[in-house]
């Protein structure tokens, strides 16, 4: 029987090459049970591995020995080795034991929430989602939890970096659903509202038996999001939103939103002044309260300055007179910055309407769309409709 010896030399001797580290990988698996029975005494052993030359194996002894339960001060150590590792690990070599990694991940993420420090995790975190994940549209297990410390740590332009690659590949439905409330939480944060929108609408209309707690928390924020963004909510769903979403959601109230209520108030205000530049070209700052209900000029000079530094409205304030002067959007739109920006919004359309093509030719030959698509066919009578489906409830 292997003991922890003879694992580190193993270890040592057998991480130069591709072939050589699936030996180790065997061998790894093989002695699983006896590294966690000897889980107490594993921390001394990583002293004698290098984490980058033995990432594979450093990661089974560091996956035993954080199995069991942990004490304050233990995870202050633990902190200190896990986010060594998940920074200088080698990507080929974790992947050969991804679930492992994974595992070490969560508890770190657990063991910087414990001590409540999230800003420590939030760097190691991000390393080991980009060491996890096979590409940029790979959507991990790590996701949410890396998403969610940036939230805690209100690092919202960390989060925004992984929020701005386009998913196509997702491991489990319930990253699926946290990655995208998440990531619609740092976008309210950031005042993307648009981007948050689209998260959240994600959340609400993906496939589900039934409804869970994820996408009635995401439905709450897409109201008052709807209403920041577009001034508006429609009360229906998309038709491709689940049924179980379709009879439920609409009979939930909101709740524990306060900060983006006051924020759809203040959107409402600030809608009442954009309508104000089609109309007038100079106004006084008392009939600007006035007429949008503000309690004061005063209240309502901080807001059209605020619209002003945001880019909301062009205007001019004469301090002397208290008068708002409307001007026309300064922005040509013909430099070579907005050229730059139009050009690689259009090479991001082709990209994604090739992917989409992929897709669609994938999924014309699964055997389960098929036979689903034949059952639904059967419903129909054909001289009323294409030959062709164009679209089912999957």
């Amino acid at each position: 029987m292997a003991t922890a010896e003879s694992l580190v030399a193993k270890i040592q001797g057998l991480s130069g090459n591709a072939v050589d580290l699936g030996l180790l990988s065997i061998h790894l698996k093989k002695a699983d049970e006896v590294l966690h029975n000897e889980s107490t005494r594993l921390l001394a052993f990583l002293e004698q591995l290098d984490p980058t030359l033995h990432s594979l194996g450093y990661l089974y002894f560091l996956e035993a020995c954080t199995s069991g339960p942990v004490t304050n001060e233990q995870a202050r150590r633990l902190v200190l080795i896990l986010s060594r590792f998940l920074t200088c690990c080698v990507a080929d070599q974790i992947r050969l034991a991804s679930e492992k990694f994974i595992a070490i991940s969560k508890r770190f993420k657990d063991q910087v929430l414990m001590l409540d420090v999230p800003m420590r995790g939030v760097a190691p975190l991000l390393e080991a989602v980009k060491k996890l994940r096979s590409s940029s549209e790979h959507l991990t297990a790590l996701h949410p939890d890396f998403l969610q410390l940036c939230l805690l740590a209100k690092c919202y332009k960390t989060g925004l970096s992984i929020l701005e690659d386009d998913i196509f590949e997702v491991d489990q439905p319930r990253d699926f659903f946290l990655y995208c409330y998440y990531g619609g939480m740092i976008c309210i944060g950031q005042k993307h509202f648009q981007k948050a929108l689209e998260l959240l609408h994600n959340v609400v209309t993906a496939p589900m038996s039934s409804i869970n707690a994820i996408a009635v928390e995401a439905f709450k924020k897409y109201i008052l999001v709807s209403l920041i963004q577009n001034r508006q909510f429609s009360t229906s769903l998309p038709k491709y939103t689940s049924s179980a979403a379709q009879r439920n959601l609409k009979t939930l109230c909101q709740d524990n939103n306060l900060g983006l209520v006051k924020q759809v108030v203040s959107s409402m205000y600030k809608r009442n002044i954009q309508r104000l530049t089609q109309t007038y070209l100079t106004l006084s700052l008392q009939d600007i309260a006035k007429i949008v209900q503000l309690s004061s000029p005063k209240e309502a000079e901080m807001h059209v300055l605020q619209m002003i530094e945001d880019g909301e409205i062009y205007a001019t304030i004469n301090q002397k007179d208290g008068m708002v002067r409307f001007l026309e959007d300064p922005e040509q739109y013909k430099n070579c910055e907005m050229i730059e920006h139009i050009d690689s919004s259009i090479q991001r359309i082709m990209i994604l309407s090739k992917k989409l093509t992929a897709v669609d030719e994938l999924l014309s030959c699964d055997p389960l769309y098929l036979a689903k698509a034949g059952r639904e066919r059967q419903r129909f009578d054909f001289d009323d409709f294409d030959p062709v489906p164009q679209k089912f409830n999957i």
